[in-house]
């Protein structure tokens, strides 16, 4: 593939990403909203997040190989198309006034389980698009348009919010539609390599991959307890209606507070990468991951609660691209779908989960201290994985 054709696919994968992204990101506004709304309950709000994890856990082994055995593009665009039909669903249930908690928990089930598919094959594609030496940089790059889709898509989730939840369903439905429209003009190296028969050994050799290798594991351990702390997104709902009173707009732009960090930071990282202790930057921004959580937990301003998440955003980029960088060029193709949705589910363990441990310890103890308590052992579990991975500490390049 020439320089010229690698660009344009590039440019097609990261609108098509894009659009997937704002899509979600409509999604989690609009859940999360609407769930609080009818049950004021902060335990149904973490069970969103659980709902999503338990079929992305379930189902990793299985995606991984589906992944690395099937056309990723096909995979990736059957299962948007699941999905833009769930959205429908949801926005014509809320139109008609029909929708319930129950209805909500159940979608989030389905989604889950059909990102859980989607997600290995979508992670697996951007490295048959550019060259090697330019995967760091595209990785970054790659981070920058997901920010800016988590930027724009939570504050226009809670704009469209005030005009009805279905308006906000069917507007993810219009872009899941158009990101699988771009997503076809992707042109990918094929992945026709040596097809492994389906044995317990080849659907677990991304988790022996993975054990093999300590900056990876370490790495991708590291993000899944320092989110799963550290999830205090979680609880932006309850933050937005009963502390800060901001409402549903306000959500939107606290929502999208952490992309903005996220955002600039990954611009920065894409026109200069991190290529030397990495492992050590990767520490630190976790570190300072952990004092804007605790920051963002104390405050009840907020402008002092969206600078929080500003900073907190950018720390947590840093970490992403780090570790995405790591695994993609330490992993070779035929094994990159069975890695990633191993990695998906450290991913999603501290995402999904890290959402409903924060709405049961916000059920127990109250949100500010969930939250608090939060940031606090994010910075624990920094101090010691430094400890349990010292290579990870110590490395200076990917290679």
């Amino acid at each position: 593939m020439n320089t010229q054709k690698q660009k344009l696919s590039l440019r097609f994968f990261l609108v098509s990403r894009t659009a997937f992204v704002f899509a979600s990101q409509l999604l989690t506004i609009a859940v999360g909203w609407q769930i609080y709304a009818l049950t004021k309950s902060t335990f149904l709000l973490g069970m969103v997040g659980l709902m999503q994890f338990i079929p992305l856990f379930l189902m990793t082994f299985i995606s991984g190989y589906i992944a690395d055995h099937f056309n990723r593009k096909m995979v990736v665009i059957l299962c948007q198309l699941c999905l833009c039909v769930c959205y429908l669903f949801l926005g014509l249930t809320s139109l008609f006034g029909m929708i319930n908690e129950n209805m909500l928990l159940v979608a989030a089930f389905i989604i889950g389980a059909v990102n859980s598919i989607s997600g290995p094959s979508m992670q697996s594609i951007l490295p048959g698009i550019v060259e090697r030496s330019e995967l760091t940089k595209a990785a970054a790059l790659n981070a920058t348009w997901f920010q800016a889709a988590t930027i724009i898509g939570p504050a226009a989730g809670g704009i469209l919010y005030a005009f009805g939840a279905n308006v906000v369903y069917f507007s993810a439905s219009v872009s899941v539609a158009i990101g699988c429209i771009m997503i076809l003009f992707v042109k990918v190296l094929s992945n026709d390599f040596k097809r492994e028969p389906v044995t317990l050994k080849s659907m677990l050799a991304g988790v022996v991959f993975i054990k093999n290798r300590p900056e990876i594991l370490g790495s991708i351990s590291l993000d899944l307890f320092a989110v799963l702390f550290g999830g205090a997104t979680a609880l932006l709902p309850v933050y937005a209606s009963t502390i800060l009173k901001v409402g549903s707009i306000g959500l939107g732009i606290l929502r999208s507070a952490p992309a903005i960090g996220a955002f600039i930071v990954s611009l920065l990282i894409s026109r200069i990468s991190i290529r030397h202790k990495v492992g050590t930057k990767m520490f630190i921004a976790v570190i300072i991951f952990g004092l804007a959580t605790i920051c963002f937990a104390l405050s009840t301003s907020f402008y002092l609660s969206l600078v929080a998440l500003i900073v907190l955003g950018g720390a947590d980029v840093i970490s992403v691209v780090v570790r995405s960088s790591l695994v993609q060029l330490k992993t070779p193709d035929e094994m990159r779908g069975r890695v990633n949705s191993v990695n998906q589910v450290f991913i999603g363990t501290s995402n999904q989960l890290g959402e409903f441990e924060s709405g049961l310890t916000a059920s127990i103890f109250g949100t500010v201290p969930a939250a608090f308590i939060g940031g606090v052992g994010t910075i624990c579990v920094v101090m010691i994985w430094m400890k349990l991975f010292p290579s990870l500490r110590k490395m200076d390049t990917y290679e």
